[in-house]
Order: structure tokens, then C-alpha cells, then sequence
């Protein structure tokens, strides 16, 4: 898998008049984040929109039919594949490109736009799009808060990762930390996707709950899939943040450095109020990783 820094699309290359990629939106009560995700798709002349919901309790299903999107219900029974494989092994998906989003992240129309040209470009088969964070109100510039996603690539190059197959929906029905592989070439694009990161700090607990769960396990596995991206200090940005946390979790008082190297380290206090409980919250959850660590050797009778 060979990546290219960034490719930068002339802004006199003609685009196409519609966006023949498959949008794949997954979703469990997002309809407080719904309708602006799909508001920002309308107008772009996508291809298909498919909703991936897993039995949503608010209003999200009859939001999704509202914007004409393609409502399928994900059923999780444990293990793999979680939901956006599933999706990729399973929606009927009429165009030749995919675009994975969140329902708290939006397309800008600079993007869409960029896409429509990428899209055209044959030496590539995947594209790294970065997060441009939304957290509490305020756009975060630091703390490391911003990273690359594959989220947009050929349709059959690009799958999940599996670092976990004894998985349970304890540990959130859709993939976490895995990451996108593609089979073949890829570059950046130079437009973000505007990631709304909170709907409640409430909410939020919640989710990183599950997926400390996950992660917990995933570091205590010693049978790592050979498809799976290797931590790395010189590899793409997801295997350097890997090998981060890995050198950080083998540290005592790691929850503590870990809040002092994005809060002070990486200028996450340049942020402000949010900035401060962006970061606090990422050392709790390294905090919730360890100590979740600890319980799982417990059981296993290895402490």
C-alpha cells in the first residue's frame, strides 16, 4: 500500500455533474446529528446514500427516509465482521466508489467538489481525508485533536482491518480504532470533513465506555492479524498513533503524561475550556484503558 503526501486538484479541471459514489452513513440514535449530515449531502448529486442503523429508539430512521436515504438495519450478533464491513460485504452498491461518513461529520461542498476530480485520477484507489474537530462549539486547532481517515476509496480495494475477532456489543456494534486498507495507491485530499465530536459530554462517556472495553482487549490480544496495520513510528499518522499509545500504556502514571502531552505538549491549551476537556477526557480514557487492562489479567489470573 504505497501513499502519496497530498494531490491537489486544479480548480479549472471540469467535474463531473453528479458524484457517482455510494455513501455509507452509519447510526444508532443520531438524530440530534442526522438531519445536518444529510443536509450537507443534498444538492451534490450523490449516487446512493445508505443509512446503516442499529435499531435507533429516537427518530433517526424516519429522518434518514425524509433526505431519501436507503434506511438497512445492522443486526450485531458478536464477533466479525462489525458494522461498516458488513456493509461493504453486503449493501448492493451501484457505483465504483465509497465514501464512509459518521452522522456528526458533514461534507463542505469544497470537498464534494474535490472529490468529483479525485475520483477521476486512475494512479489512485484510496484517499486519506483529515477531521477538521467540532468539540463543545469551538473548532479544535491543537492537542492532536485532527487525524487522517481513509474514508473514500474503490469499491472491493479498500476493507477494515480486523485487530479483534472475540468481539461483543459491549464493545460498540461498529468498528473503533480500526482503520481502512486499500489495495492499491493513495493520496490526501486537501478539504477536511467537519466532525462534529459531542452531541452531550454525556453521550460521549458513554461511547468511549464501550470502546475502552475494546481496546482493553485489543491489547491484551497476542494474536494479531497479519491484515492488520502494524504500530509504527515512521508509518502513516494511525500506525504512529498507535505506537504512541502502545508506549504510553506500558508507562506508570500514563493517563496523567498522556493528558500533559496533548494539553501542553501539542498546545491542546490553546483551545481554551474545550480544549482543556477535549484532553482531560482523552487521559481518562487512558486512564479507563488501564485500569480495564488490569481487570481483564485479574480474570485470567495474571496478576
Amino acid at each position: 500500500m504505497q501513499e502519496l503526501e497530498r494531490v491537489t486538484y486544479s480548480e479549472n479541471t471540469a467535474p463531473t455533474s453528479n458524484l457517482p459514489v455510494s455513501v455509507i452513513i452509519a447510526t444508532r440514535n443520531e438524530a440530534h446529528n442526522l438531519p445536518r449530515c444529510l443536509a450537507a449531502l443534498s444538492g451534490l448529486g450523490l449516487g446512493e446514500i445508505y443509512v446503516v442503523d442499529s435499531q435507533s429508539t429516537d427518530e433517526t430512521v424516519e429522518i434518514a427516509r425524509t433526505h431519501a436515504a436507503q434506511v438497512v438495519q445492522f443486526y450485531y450478533q458478536g464477533g466479525w465482521p462489525k458494522k461498516r464491513q458488513w456493509a461493504l460485504n453486503t449493501l448492493p452498491l451501484t457505483h465504483d466508489w465509497v465514501l464512509l461518513l459518521d452522522a456528526d461529520e458533514i461534507v463542505t461542498p469544497q470537498l464534494s467538489e474535490e472529490i468529483s476530480h479525485a475520483i477521476q485520477d486512475s494512479r489512485f484507489d484510496g484517499y486519506y481525508i483529515s477531521l477538521r474537530m467540532s468539540f463543545l462549539a469551538r473548532a479544535l486547532r491543537h492537542g492532536n485533536a485532527s487525524f487522517w481517515k481513509l474514508s473514500l476509496f474503490r469499491r472491493g480495494k479498500g476493507h477494515y482491518e480486523c485487530r479483534l475477532r472475540g468481539q461483543d456489543a459491549s464493545m460498540a456494534d461498529m468498528e473503533v480504532h480500526e482503520h481502512v486498507l486499500v489495495d492499491g495507491s493513495t493520496a490526501k485530499l486537501k478539504n477536511p470533513i467537519i466532525h462534529y465530536n459531542v452531541e452531550s459530554l454525556s453521550r460521549y462517556i458513554q461511547k468511549h465506555d464501550e470502546y475502552s472495553n475494546w481496546e482493553a482487549k485489543v491489547w491484551l490480544n497476542k494474536e494479531a492479524d497479519k491484515d492488520e496495520l502494524r504500530p509504527t513510528f515512521f508509518g502513516q499518522q494511525a500506525q504512529r498513533r498507535r505506537w504512541l499509545k502502545q508506549k504510553f500504556l506500558r508507562i506508570p502514571g500514563s493517563p496523567l503524561l498522556f493528558f500533559f502531552y496533548k494539553y501542553v505538549f501539542r498546545l491542546g491549551f490553546l483551545d481554551g475550556i474545550a480544549g482543556l476537556i477535549y484532553c482531560g477526557f482523552q487521559g481518562i480514557q487512558f486512564f479507563h484503558i488501564k485500569a480495564k487492562i488490569y481487570e481483564l489479567r485479574l480474570k485470567r489470573g495474571e496478576e
